[in-house]
């Protein structure tokens, strides 16, 4: 539930990017009917809404007919503000600005806390992510990679086969909000260098498209 339209969409792309059925919602009018219709495992609410309940006031009804994982979106990062959320039923909360990255492993943690998500390992030929460790091995090595370069190979296993944009790489990894798409290029060029120091070129240019990870 998120009222700023640009990023309410952007969520609902990068979510459904990552294979999730998602219904986003400007208010807090639909919420609990949509409880009962659509069954949501999660509901992320923004805290501060312009029209109708905020997001604590919803929150607090969610919680009076479900144990679904709550997790807050605000700009207000004052310890006070952070309470209130946990009081009002949150499970975690996420400050705006935020990266879509650690978005989606928020959400990540609080399904699998919750038991709606198991942890996902993912192999391609010689090469195994495992999301749960956040682990790469390659022909039997491991491949130690920043935070940033595990992101974007989580993003490609995970459409295995399917071309990813640079404008989609930055949605999911770093947010919203990220425009250069030099940010793609300088960490995608690292990860195939360490990748590729165990076998052969597994993440591939699509010119003009984006990228693909394929054997």
């Amino acid at each position: 539930m998120e009222d700023d339209a640009p990023i309410r969409s952007a969520l609902d792309v990068a979510m459904r990017g990552e294979g999730y059925n998602v219904l986003a919602l400007a208010d807090g009018k639909d919420l609990l009917a949509a409880t009962d219709t659509f069954r949501p495992d999660l509901a992320v609410l923004d805290v501060r809404l312009h029209v109708g309940p905020d997001g604590l006031a919803m929150a607090r009804l969610l919680r009076r007919r479900s144990a679904l994982p709550i997790l807050f979106l605000t700009a207000a990062d004052a310890v006070e503000d952070r309470l209130a959320g946990f009081d009002a039923g949150g499970d975690d909360y996420l400050i705006k600005p935020f990266s879509m990255a650690e978005l989606m492993a928020r959400v990540r943690s609080l399904l699998k806390r919750a038991g709606r998500l198991e942890s996902a390992t993912w192999q391609l030929g010689d090469l195994v992510v495992d999301d749960g460790a956040r682990s790469v091995v390659r022909s039997g090595l491991s491949v130690e990679l920043t935070r940033t370069e595990y992101d974007l190979l989580a993003a490609l296993i995970r459409h295995v086969g399917r071309v990813l944009s640079k404008t989609q790489l930055l949605t999911q990894v770093w947010g919203f909000d990220a425009y250069d798409t030099n940010l793609v290029e300088v960490h995608m060029s690292a990860l195939r260098r360490k990748l590729e120091q165990a076998g052969p070129r597994i993440v591939h240019t699509v010119r003009g498209s984006g990228y693909v990870l394929r054997a």
